[in-house]
Order: C-alpha cells, then sequence, then structure tokens
C-alpha cells in the first residue's frame, strides 16, 4: 500500500517531501562548540551550533564527522579556529537545545556553566551523555552543505541518560523511539 505522504511518482519530488520523507529517520541533537570568537564581531564569547547530522567515521583512525550548511556564518568562526567539540545532548535537555538553536553569540551560553575540552580548549556543555574533542581533518563539499570530518583528541561519556533525538519535526528522548 502507497504511503498519502508521498508523490504518486516517487521520482518527482520537492524539498518539503524531501524533509518530509527524511524527517522518518530520527538524529541524534548535538552542539558543536568552539573556542573561537562567536562570527558576530558585536558578540563575544565561543561559537556554537546545533547539529543533528553527526556521525562516527572510523576507530583507526577515530574520526567522526557532521554536516553544515554553507550559509551558517557559525560555521567560518568554527572553521577558522580548526578545532571544535561536540556535546552529546541528554534526553531531559530540550531547553538547552532549544537555546543554543534560537539564540545569537553569547547569549547562547547565557546561564551555562561550561568546562574546557581537555585538547582543544572549547567548550563541553554540561551534564551531557558524552562529549567528543577535536581538530579538523578535512572538510569536504556536499551540495548546499559542507562535511566535517575530525580527528578525535580526547572524549569522555557524560552521565547515564539517553540522549536526545529529534524526528517527525519534534524532541524524542530514547525511550519514545
Amino acid at each position: 500500500m502507497a504511503d498519502d505522504s508521498t508523490a504518486s511518482d516517487p521520482t518527482s519530488f520537492d524539498s518539503g517531501t524531501f524533509r518530509n520523507v527524511l524527517g522518518k529517520f530520527p538524529t541524534g541533537v548535538t552542539v558543536v562548540t568552539s573556542p573561537a570568537p562567536a562570527p558576530d564581531p558585536d558578540e563575544s564569547g565561543p561559537a556554537a551550533i546545533v547539529i543533528g547530522s553527526f556521525v562516527s567515521v572510523s576507530l583507526d583512525p577515530p574520526l567522526v564527522g557532521w554536516f553544515v550548511d554553507k550559509g551558517s556564518s557559525t560555521w567560518t568562526a568554527i572553521e577558522a579556529a580548526g578545532k571544535w567539540c561536540v556535546s552529546v545532548l541528554a534526553e531531559d535537555q530540550v531547553d538547552l537545545s532549544n537555546q543554543f538553536a534560537s539564540k545569537r553569540g553569547a547569549e547562547k551560553f547565557a546561564g551555562v556553566e561550561c568546562s574546557d575540552a581537555p585538547s582543544t580548549g572549547s567548550p563541553i556543555l554540561p551534564d551531557v551523555c558524552a562529549w567528543i574533542d577535536c581538530t579538523t581533518d578535512a572538510v569536504h563539499d556536499c551540495g548546499d552543505h559542507w562535511f566535517v570530518l575530525g580527528k578525535v583528541e580526547a572524549l569522555s561519556a557524560g552521565r547515564d541518560a539517553g540522549p536526545l533525538v529529534f524526528g517527525g519535526g519534534g524532541y524524542k528522548g530514547t525511550r519514545e523511539l
């Protein structure tokens, strides 16, 4: 039986259909931070961006990656620094995700007590499931996004909690999957 949400011709689709179909697959919610200055010259503090496309790439050597929109001014600051940390948010950190997704510059970090990653000095968000401290290994052109490949310099599991995931247009905890 055909799904009503797809066009009668599955080879003909628009960006809305593409987004709807891919939204059926949940993604983990992470925040990538860098000690680089925020991209807005009127703001101070480190750079940060919410990423839902984080992936483990290789065990030997240890590599991870993520995708970022080419129009992101935050990426420009992180790219210039060449170092960053991925904080894997816990399922009860929806408010933290929303804060980092909706605020600009130093406002993203307002009221958030971060620690410094041991290799890069990038901010580690508090009470996360895990963090991965990286240096940029390569950046690849992927359509309207960049694929950022990072060499893992240090990492640690955080508190024992399920990760925050996003799918079907909303946040979910792992117990809801």
